[in-house]
């Protein structure tokens, strides 16, 4: 059986992702990043060039590593200001109807609930096209942004995301059991109460019910 290959973009919501400083070519587009037109026909060239989806990665803070500040990165549009993947997502779907979407999240400043609630509703206006990347986050200049002190450690990062993904993927999958949504006009019932499971989540990072 002949192998299928599957065509992957990969894009940053901002003026340079890997190519730096190309978005000062005079045939460059990425100056309008921040318009939804420009991801619109982004999202139509790629379906129209079979692409099966784009990737947006993501990042919290600026990159800070040279120099000790962001200033460099700013000045040249190298990975910064960044705009948030998810809110990119339905506009592009609007105007698609086979290019699958996959947004960055990040586990360690993210809260399993309003997370878990964002991903379902972008997964109900994307019809299932949406991929989740999970990422720890890695600048230090994210975690200020985020209020901490400075990054947290690599290992506890990667704790918290495993408790992370299991409090999501508990809403997800069992919270709501098959036949809760009802929709009955009728009998005006929308859902059974009785199949909807609330979730007492208790671990070291994160508590919800």
């Amino acid at each position: 059986m002949p192998k299928e290959i599957r065509l992957n973009a990969l894009e940053q919501g901002n003026p340079s992702f890997q190519a730096f400083g190309l978005w000062a070519h005079p045939r460059d587009r990425a100056v309008d990043y921040t318009k939804l037109s420009y991801w619109t026909q982004y999202a139509r060239l790629l379906e129209r060039g079979l692409f099966d989806n784009l990737f947006i990665a993501d990042v919290y803070g600026f990159p800070d590593a040279y120099e000790g500040s962001a200033a460099g990165a700013l000045r040249n549009g190298s990975q910064a200001p960044s705009l948030d993947p998810a809110s990119l997502l339905t506009g592009m779907a609007a105007v698609t109807e086979n290019l699958c979407f996959t947004m960055t999240g990040s586990a360690t400043y993210e809260r399993p609930y309003s997370f878990a609630r964002r991903i379902s509703t972008l997964d109900h206006m994307l019809d299932g096209r949406l991929g989740w990347n999970i990422v720890t986050s890695y600048l230090q200049s994210g975690a200020r942004a985020m209020g901490l002190d400075g990054l947290i450690a690599h290992d506890t990062r990667y704790d918290m995301a495993d408790e992370f993904c299991e409090g999501v993927y508990r809403l997800w999958e069992e919270s709501w059991a098959d036949g809760a949504l009802v929709k009955d006009k009728e009998a005006r019932v929308y859902a059974e109460p009785s199949l909807i499971r609330e979730i007492d989540f208790q671990g070291e990072f994160h508590r919800f019910r």
